[in-house]
């Protein structure tokens, strides 16, 4: 740095820390500082929070369904090696997959029934591709005939626990569940709990029931059958596309969905609110720009004779601009970091604690999620500093513009 910007820095220091008129102007460059600071801070844990809503979201569904699912719409599949093999040759990128056998139908319990969704899957592939023995709270995985893991929000509204016989009642099986059949029997089949899941979502929580799948088949009357592949693939983020050429490839009854497509439109409604509320949160940075307008304003009606004594001594325009400037940018930047460092403190606070419970049935998750999004916080610290120097535009104007004589004149 050059003696002339030191020295500039020297000055800026000493004017915001001024005790003339009673110490008012130094307390209203506090002022100022704690705006900027307050909408920094709130924009910080707002978007942390909605970015940790999204994340946490995006991860309870790829790890309960894996990155891609191609199901049938139709009757359930019987060639399931060859469409493993056509599945294979489509997805050169698939890491894993794991077929899985789902059907909708109701559970019994001692305190009452309640719809359910009961999923066999392999348990010798279904570790590869997704993470539900993660989620296991209680007990273990089912991996013999007869036993069922069952989501915990299930499990309190049937009042059923690891242990104990639930009662499985299934509206269909057999050819039954072909399409254009005429006969329903409805059949009933007893299966033990042997774990508690909490995946973390509640619409998943109230509703799944997870077995083997070959105890499944056999108990809907269609064995060697499946309605569905789970795949985990080597980019998560190409997903999407591999969707849409599984689409293509089979056609019609199958179809496939990648991790971004469940719950669709959750994901649009988080990111249109995560926009409006930066929107809407930006306008207490522009009131604390106001305030930094004020301060500058005022600080120049306060240093008027100084300024004049200042330019009288060969202090040029320019130096008048960039000091007033640098008084700006100083309200800015310790208001920016002040706000940025008590943001990401609230943020860890509410990580590690889980301070903010949330009704799950409601919100889906039962805790406030957090994660820090650096290319967020980077604009939200950039847009701040761009607001508070584009305030300190005028102020730095209107005293390079004055000429000495103008504040000696005016004392």
């Amino acid at each position: 740095m050059t003696s002339r910007g030191r020295f500039l820095l020297d000055l800026a220091k000493r004017f915001l820390r001024s005790k003339d008129s009673d110490g008012f102007l130094s307390f209203i460059s506090w002022v100022s500082v704690a705006g900027v600071a307050m909408g920094v801070l709130a924009l910080t844990v707002t978007t942390s929070v909605l970015t940790g809503f999204e994340h946490e979201l995006s991860q309870i569904i790829t790890g309960t369904n894996g990155d891609v699912v191609l199901f049938t719409r139709g009757s359930p599949i019987q060639n399931v090696a060859e469409v493993e093999k056509k599945i294979r040759r489509v997805v050169p990128e698939l890491v894993n997959l794991s077929p899985s056998f789902l059907a909708e139908l109701m559970v019994s319990g001692p305190d009452g029934v309640l719809g359910a969704i009961l999923e066999g899957v392999d348990p010798q592939t279904i570790d590869q591709v997704a993470t539900i023995s993660q989620r296991i709270t209680q007990g273990r995985m089912p991996d013999k005939p007869g036993e069922v893991a069952i989501g915990y929000a299930v499990a309190e509204r049937i009042g059923v626990k690891e242990g104990d016989t639930l009662r499985i009642i299934a509206p269909f099986s057999g050819d039954e569940l072909q399409e254009n059949s005429e006969n329903v029997v409805p059949k009933a089949f007893d299966a033990k709990v042997v774990g508690i899941l909490k995946l973390g979502f509640y619409q998943y929580d109230s509703k799944f029931v997870l077995g083997t799948i070959g105890f499944v088949q056999d108990q809907l009357g269609l064995p060697g059958r499946v309605t569905s592949f789970r795949l985990k693939v080597q980019d998560p983020q190409r997903a999407k596309e591999i969707s849409d050429r599984l689409s293509e490839n089979f056609g019609y009854p199958y179809r496939a969905k990648d991790w971004s497509q469940f719950n669709k439109n959750l994901f649009y409604a988080i990111k249109l609110e995560k926009a409006v509320i930066l929107v809407l949160l930006m306008a207490i940075t522009l009131v604390a720009a106001f305030n930094v307008v004020s301060t500058l304003m005022m600080m120049i009606h306060d240093k008027s004779k100084v300024m004049s004594i200042l330019k009288a001594m060969g202090l040029r325009q320019k130096d008048a601009f960039r000091l007033f400037i640098l008084i700006g940018m100083s309200i800015g930047v310790v208001g920016t970091g002040l706000g940025a460092g008590l943001g990401l403190l609230m943020n860890e606070v509410l990580k590690r604690t889980h301070l903010v419970q949330l009704p799950a049935d409601i919100y889906h998750l039962s805790f406030l999620p957090v994660l820090v999004e650096w290319s967020e916080l980077g604009i939200i610290i950039a847009g701040a500093l761009l607001i508070c120097l584009l305030a300190s535009l005028y102020p730095a104007l209107q005293i390079a513009r004055r000429s000495p004589l103008d504040g000696i004149r005016y004392e």
